[in-house]
């Protein structure tokens, strides 16, 4: 198992960062590896990467997602098989401290290569700063999703809708 964390300060709000980080679909326009997301329904995702010459496509899973403050997911596939959660937190100048952490169990010859963990680390953290250099270039988000997710399920209670101000994925 290789594990990478990175984190990057924004200048935009928390609430500005995580609600564009919900915007799956959008990762492509701005994210060099992102190739497409298809959200599924509100806790899977389809995936399709490419770095140089390798490709993959892989679903994840979002196990728990609470607005403004984190999300953790991990991937149903095996190949490679991964988990991960991206926290967000206010800074004390009113921008977002994001955090991503992820573990990453690559399969078959990847996993016997020393320096997984490096490159991957490097990696993602070009991802995040691209991700920053987009939502400050804009300056506000492109949509939200607000809901909560427990243990792979929305949670759909009355308390919930009041909060989000979403009632339901994607369409209320």
């Amino acid at each position: 198992m290789h594990s990478i964390e990175q984190s990057i300060e924004i200048a935009v709000p928390v609430r500005t960062a995580y609600n564009q980080w919900t915007q799956f679909e959008h990762f492509p326009r701005f994210m060099t590896t992102v190739r497409e997301v298809d959200q599924i329904k509100p806790s899977l995702t389809s995936w399709t990467l490419a770095a140089g010459p390798l490709r993959g496509t892989f679903e994840a899973e979002i196990v728990e997602q609470e607005p403004d403050s984190h999300l953790v997911w991990r991937s149903l596939d095996e190949r490679p098989g991964h988990r991960g959660r991206v926290s967000f937190a206010p800074t004390p100048d009113g921008g977002t401290a994001l955090t991503l952490r992820m573990e990453i169990r690559p399969n078959g010859p990847a996993g016997l290569v020393p320096g997984v963990s490096e490159v991957a680390g490097r990696l993602v953290a070009r991802e995040l700063g691209l991700f920053k250099e987009f939502i400050e270039g804009v300056g506000q988000e492109s949509g939200a999703w607000r809901g909560t997710i427990r243990n792979g399920r929305v949670r759909r209670d009355e308390a919930d809708r009041r909060v989000s101000g979403v009632p339901s994925w994607p369409h209320g």
